[in-house]
């Protein structure tokens, strides 16, 4: 293979990636730091396939991505940005659990609706940002399809329920009684029963570290990089 082939390949691969999976390298900072970059917009997809009109995300997609993060001596932290529909339960705590299990420092940043299981993944972070008009929605567990009414259906759901509202409470400042409070909430949302959470309102329940932007992400990564690599250097 020539090498201006090569270098053809080389340089078409990031632009695949980011229109395959949402994700990049950011590479070129200020401290030469290497970083992922995770996109997780709309409806995140589990077993099933979600509507070609719906924009979706792919767990099998961001499973690898983030086995890459972890065993990768090239990337140094971890930036997620969230913008998130709701979804499979099982695929948004799978991608959840594999982001809070990361030794790498990682930082989330909500900047438009973060629903239902969009919670977990934006508290999965060690830090957590949103937007001042991001928000927060915090609704019961549902279920698509044929539900057979009987007491072990209820049994399972509110088990699943439970699990969301333990991760939530385990990775953030919320207790999980009040989480669970706000999920049964039957007087602020006009079709459903939960709570909305606007940016600053999420921050003063406890459930999001801070209120900023992009910049305040970058920079809050770059300093528990900085701060990794100087314990590491001290152990040396």
């Amino acid at each position: 293979m020539s090498e201006e082939k090569k270098e053809k390949e080389k340089s078409a691969e990031p632009t695949e990636e980011l229109k395959e999976t949402g994700s990049a390298n950011l590479e070129n900072s200020r401290d030469s730091h290497r970083i992922k970059l995770l996109t997780i917009v709309g409806e995140i997809e589990g077993h099933e396939a979600v509507s070609g009109n719906t924009k979706a995300t792919k767990y099998e997609h961001l499973l690898p991505l983030l086995a890459e993060v972890e065993d990768s001596n090239e990337i140094d932290g971890l930036l997620i940005l969230l913008n998130t529909l709701g979804g499979d339960v099982e695929a948004g705590l799978s991608i959840a659990e594999m982001i809070a299990s990361l030794s790498k420092p990682s930082v989330s940043l909500v900047l438009g609706g973060s629903h239902s299981i969009g919670g977990p993944l934006a508290v999965s972070a060690d830090y957590s940002f949103i937007v001042p008009s991001g928000t927060m929605v915090i609704h019961p567990v549902r279920s698509n399809g044929m539900f057979i009414g009987v007491q072990q259906s209820l049994d399972n759901m509110l088990r699943t329920q439970d699990r969301i509202t333990r991760f939530l409470a385990d990775h953030s400042s919320m207790t999980q009684e009040r989480i669970e409070t706000l999920m049964l909430n039957p007087t602020e949302l006009v079709k459903d029963v939960g709570t909305l959470l606007e940016g600053k309102d999420a921050v003063h329940e406890g459930l999001i570290n801070e209120v900023g932007g992009l910049k305040d992400a970058l920079n809050k990564l770059h300093e528990m990089i900085n701060e990794r690599n100087k314990k590491k250097n001290e152990n040396v």
